[in-house]
Parts: structure tokens; C-alpha cells; sequence
């Protein structure tokens, strides 16, 4: 039996146990995200949690864990008799891994036993084995956003849905949702970041002595996990009971309307959109007052709540840390705490008017309450950014990771097709079943010695459905950072450009990449990544100046995207060149171009001035891709020019 680590024995990471253990307590609460650099003990957290939580007690033989006190009347195991024996068991901590498809996630119904046998066989997913115990989804930033969607609604609802071919299975599923990420391989978006009830930033500890406590407990579990779990054993079992307790002690427990309107006055201050947020606090407030032992809800709470509640969803730009307060100069440590004491004793100097009175002006009347955060600010005034043109690769790919830019053949989008399944039959295309099943309908029948009145299916007649979607590609920018560029007053009017197609490359789910070019060389500024903020902070502090090695940023794109298609062979690469046509060092930027044939290319043409060189377009003709001018690259500008185009005509 394998011995997890204790959860007790973590050193730090106060925020993160904390806010694991009041989900445990109330996972009405919603969950809990947590951001951090890799090597931070987060997965060796979560994991632990599971052991703390109470026993549950489930119906013999039921795969949806149904509680014989109060079976779900909807089980597809049901229904249950009333009065069974119960059966204990620990709670289960399930993993969601990262390739899981819909059907492992949400079940599936067993489509060849359903034709082939006549019977209606449901398979339940990963959503029903995590019923009544933890969810955990390891790097959740990189999960399909439709199945986080999926994750969420179920956790919100307590209730999971599949709709197969007609049939309709429903079953309870109510779980401790986890997610953990590292903000360096991409970001949630902000729809789905509000979605998670409680987050917390962890970061590995620069106290010396804390980091060497962290390792000898570690090589010391190492060495004798069974004997470092005994160690700790005794702190694990108080651990446990003070979860029991306190989830005994929550039904009873009320949120007075002091704390109430504390609770939404904070919410008020910190400019939180929508009601979510006030929702996770009230319930993390009175989680934690049941944790404490109180008998009520006090202002601390609250300030606790706030912490946990607030932080990851302040968030107004895709390029905004999720972190960091614009207000806050504690470096995205936390929420502004003189802010939020602000909004306290504004809360408690604000009489409740009562339901006669109206409500009061929509906020705290003194501190930061009345500010607005500032939108598209960057410290070194990027031109704004704007909506690009889309720029994708023309050939369809062959299911590569999911995103909105280039077209893709495989699991997701819209039935252009379908063909015989390789394995294990996924999505059944019924019309292309009974096709395929019709011609032989007669011999069967007399086969089997009656009439074919009655449809005869074999395991050759299935087909799955071939769909047709979209998917992320890998966006890799060569920018000209050279002094011919910063002389004509241009790199403002490029960062904006850039900008813009970061952007555009977040709004689709791409990796990114950043090449510049000045000097004498060409540097990676930023290696293919996921978090296109990343590319953002890094294009804000781009240096420019020196000469103009054009050929130098092409090879060492080259080079670039060498290595990410052994990395990632499915991705397909769409290269953006930004250049102002000149090239003052090196060798022939055309002859390095042509070694970049076929990769799909787009030159942003920035030349300026009476007199042209035309450079841009012969490497787009090298490159084999296309050249826009920079002015053209606004989608408002093409859509005015195809306007144009049709007057005329």
C-alpha cells in the first residue's frame, strides 16, 4: 500500500491548507485554485488532503457512491431501498488527467453493447467516482476550456448530466474540486477563474531555515515513508476529528447582517463583477467560523474570506496579472490591506436603511472604493492594441491541441464525415451505421433463419463521427528591434501591433513565442509559451537600437521552431515577421528565408517613407507566405477595404 505524505508535515503554505480545509468543511464553497512555480509542493499538498477527510458511507454495489441515509432518486444503479446496511469507505481522491476526453470525464453510454445487445449500458465517468470525495486536475490552465466548463458546472450543481443519442442519464456529483497550474505555462481565463471558490498564490519560501526544514522532512519520508506517516499520525487524526466537528457544527451556524454587510461592502470596494464573489465569501466566512469553533461570524472572518475570495478576480485585461491589485503595491502578494481596512470601517460606519431604505450609493464612501482600475496600461506605452485580421495556416491540421485559429480534423467541432473507429468506438454516427448495416440486411436475416424485419448490427456496420474544429497553432514573432526601426518613431506603432496579435493569439488558446533581432544577433526573448503575458511584459521591456541582422532573427526562428516540432509535433507553427524591409548586418535575409519555406509565414511590412525597398514582400515570396502592410493588419482596415472592393464592382 502506498503511504502518501502527511498533511501535517507540510512546512508553510499556510493559505493553501487553509483553504483546503475549509473546502473540506464546506465544499459549497466552490473549490480552490492554486497558482505556483513549479517545485512548490502543490500537488504534494492536495494529495494529502484526501486522508483527513471523514469515512463515507455508501450503498453496497452502487458506482455513484449513493449515501444509504439519503439515496439519489436519480441514480442509474437505482433506485435503492430504503434502510440498507451502509458500507464505509475512505474518500476517494480521483485525478483528472490532462488528455482526458468528455466522455472520461462525464461518462459515456456503451454504444456497441447498446446496438449490438439491445441493452442500455451507462459507464460512469471520472465525475462519479469523485463523488462525495476530491476532485483533483493537475496543470488545469492546460485542460480543454469546455471541459474546466464542465468540471465547473457539475461542481456548482452538484449534479452531472449526459445526453447520448437520445438517452438521458443524470447522477449526483458533488466533490471537492482542486485545480492546481503554473502560471508560467498560460493562464485560466477570466470567465473561468471566477468560477473556482477560493485561490491562493504559493510560492516556495526564501527563509533558509524553513527550506532546510522542508528538506529533511522530505528525505526523511523518503527513507522510511511508513515510519515518517506514524511520526505524524497523531497530528492527522486531530486533524481529521476537527473536520468532523466542525462540518457538525455548520448547519447550525448564521451569517448575522453586520458581517453581511461587510461581506458585500469589501466585494463593493475591490470592484468585483457580479455576485459570485459575495456568494464565496459569505460561505468561507461561516466555513470558517465553524473551523474556529465560534458560534458566529466575526470581522476577522471576513477579512480571511476576502484574502481567499477576492484576489483572482480583479482581473480586467487578459494581459493583467490575475494577482495584482492595480490599487496594491504589495507586489501581487495579496489583496491591498489598508484598502480592505477601509472598507470594513466603512461597512461598520454605514447604517443598515433596511429594505424601506434603498440601498446606499453602491459602495464604501471613502478609501479606494470609488476608483476604476486602468485597462491596456503598459510601462512603456505600447501603441493600444486593437483587433486583428486573422492569420492562420491554410491546410487543416490532424487534432492537434484545441484552441480557435487553425482548422483541425478529430474529437471536436462539426460531422464533416465519418469512418470506421480504430478502437474503442467514441461517437457514434448513426446515419453511417445503418448505412453501412442496410446492404446486408437480406442475407443476414436469412442467416439467422427469419425475415430481416428487424435491423441486424455488426461490430464492421459502427462508424464514428469525423469532426472538423479548430485548434491552436504555436505563433512565433521574428520583431526588428534594430536603431532603423526606433529612429522613425515606428517601435511604438510595432509594440501596439504586437500587442494586438498577443492578443489575438490569447483569444485562440495559442502558444507563443518571441524572436527579436538587433545589434549583431538575434535572441530568443521569450521561448514558446502558453502565457502570452508574459510575451506582453517582455515586448513592454524590449530594448531597441543598433543594426539590423534581419537574416539572424530568421535562423534563429528556424532554429526555434526545429525544436518545438520535436517537442510538440502536432502544433503547427505560424511564423509572424515584423520588419521594416532593411538589413544592415549579415548575410542575405532572402537566401535564410527560403530555408523557412513552408512554414506557414506572415511578413507585417513597416516600412516607411517616400522611398520603399520592396525587402518584405520578396521574403514573404521567399517564405512562401503572404505580406500585409502594418496599417493593413487591423481587421476594421480589411473589412473597410473589402467594402471598397464591392462598391465598385
Amino acid at each position: 500500500m502506498t503511504v502518501g505524505y502527511p498533511f501535517s508535515a507540510v512546512v508553510g503554505h499556510d493559505d493553501l491548507k487553509l483553504a483546503l480545509l475549509l473546502n473540506a468543511v464546506s465544499p459549497a464553497i466552490g473549490g480552490v485554485l492554486v497558482r505556483g512555480e513549479k517545485g512548490t509542493a502543490k500537488s504534494t499538498v492536495v494529495r494529502s488532503l484526501a486522508a483527513l477527510l471523514p469515512r463515507v458511507a455508501v450503498v453496497a454495489g452502487c458506482r455513484f457512491s449513493c449515501d444509504p441515509a439519503a439515496p439519489d432518486p436519480s441514480c442509474p444503479d437505482g433506485p435503492h431501498a430504503n434502510g440498507l446496511s451502509p458500507h464505509p469507505r475512505p474518500a476517494r481522491l480521483v485525478e483528472l488527467p490532462v488528455g482526458a476526453s468528455e466522455d472520461r470525464v462525464a461518462g459515456s453510454l456503451d454504444l456497441e453493447r447498446a446496438l449490438t445487445e439491445g441493452v442500455k449500458a451507462y459507464e460512469p465517468g471520472l465525475l462519479a467516482a469523485a463523488h462525495r470525495g476530491v476532485l483533483y486536475v493537475d496543470e488545469v490552465n492546460l485542460l480543454h476550456d469546455h471541459l474546466v466548463d464542465l468540471l465547473l458546472d457539475a461542481a456548482a450543481m452538484g449534479v452531472a448530466h449526459v445526453e447520448r443519442e437520445g438517452v438521458s442519464v443524470r447522477h449526483a456529483a458533488r466533490f471537492l474540486l482542486v485545480g492546481t497550474m503554473n502560471p508560467e505555462e498560460g493562464e485560466l481565463r477570466p470567465q473561468l477563474l471566477d468560477r473556482f471558490g477560493l485561490a491562493v498564490e504559493v510560492r516556495a519560501s526564501r527563509d533558509p531555515a524553513e527550506r532546510a526544514e522542508v528538506v529533511r522532512r522530505r528525505l526523511a519520508f523518503e527513507a522510511d515513508p511508513a515510519g515518517f506517516a506514524r511520526a505524524y499520525a497523531g497530528g492527522e487524526h486531530d486533524l481529521a476529528l476537527r473536520i468532523a466537528a466542525a462540518r457538525d457544527r455548520l448547519p447550525a451556524l448564521a451569517l448575522p447582517d453586520d458581517a453581511l454587510r461587510k461581506i458585500t461592502a469589501v466585494c463593493a470596494a475591490f470592484d468585483v463583477e457580479g455576485m459570485r464573489a459575495d456568494l464565496v465569501m459569505a460561505r468561507t466566512a461561516v466555513a470558517l467560523a465553524a473551523w474556529e469553533g465560534r458560534d458566529e461570524v466575526t470581522s476577522d472572518d471576513v477579512r480571511t474570506a476576502a484574502r481567499l475570495a477576492l484576489p483572482h478576480r480583479r482581473r480586467r485585461d487578459p494581459f493583467d496579472d490575475p494577482f495584482d491589485d492595480p490599487f496594491d503595491d504589495t507586489g501581487g502578494q495579496g489583496l491591498d490591506e489598508e484598502r480592505l481596512e477601509q472598507a470594513l470601517t466603512d461597512a461598520d460606519d454605514t447604517p443598515d436603511k433596511g429594505p424601506d431604505g434603498g440601498p446606499d450609493d453602491g459602495g464604501p464612501s471613502g478609501g479606494g472604493g470609488g476608483e476604476q482600475a486602468p485597462v491596456n496600461q503598459a510601462p512603456v506605452n505600447p501603441g493600444a492594441p486593437y483587433r486583428t485580421r486573422l492569420l492562420a495556416p491554410d491546410a487543416a491540421g490532424r487534432g492537434g491541441p484545441a484552441g480557435r485559429r487553425g482548422r483541425t480534423t478529430g474529437e471536436s467541432g462539426r460531422t464533416v464525415g465519418a469512418r470506421t473507429p480504430d478502437g474503442r468506438l467514441r461517437r457514434l454516427d448513426l446515419a453511417a451505421t445503418l448505412a453501412a448495416a442496410a446492404p446486408h440486411q437480406h442475407r443476414r436475416g436469412h442467416e439467422r433463419g427469419r425475415a430481416g424485419s428487424r435491423l441486424v448490427l455488426r461490430r464492421e456496420d459502427l462508424r464514428e463521427s469525423l469532426r472538423e474544429g479548430r485548434e491552436s497553432n504555436l505563433v512565433l514573432f521574428c520583431v526588428d528591434a534594430s536603431g532603423s526601426m526606433a529612429a522613425r518613431a515606428r517601435m511604438r506603432a510595432v509594440k501596439g501591433a504586437v500587442l494586438s496579435l498577443l492578443l489575438d493569439a490569447y483569444q485562440r488558446r495559442d502558444k507563443v513565442g518571441l524572436v527579436t533581432f538587433r545589434g549583431a544577433e538575434a535572441m530568443v526573448a521569450l521561448p514558446p509559451t502558453s502565457s502570452v503575458d508574459l510575451a506582453s511584459g517582455r515586448l513592454a521591456r524590449l530594448a531597441t537600437g543598433g543594426r539590423t541582422p534581419l537574416a539572424a532573427g530568421l535562423l534563429r526562428a528556424e532554429r526555434v521552431l526545429a525544436a518545438e516540432r520535436l517537442r510538440d509535433p502536432r502544433r503547427r507553427p505560424l511564423l509572424v515577421v515584423v520588419t521594416d524591409g532593411r538589413h544592415t548586418a549579415g548575410p542575405d535575409p532572402v537566401a535564410a528565408a527560403r530555408r523557412l519555406a513552408g512554414v506557414a509565414s506572415v511578413v507585417v511590412d513597416c516600412e516607411h517613407g517616400p522611398v520603399r525597398l520592396g525587402l518584405a514582400g520578396r521574403l514573404a515570396a521567399a517564405l512562401g507566405g503572404t505580406a500585409i502592410r502594418l496599417e493593413e493588419l487591423a481587421a476594421d482596415h480589411l473589412a473597410a477595404v473589402v467594402r471598397d472592393v464591392r462598391r465598385v464592382a
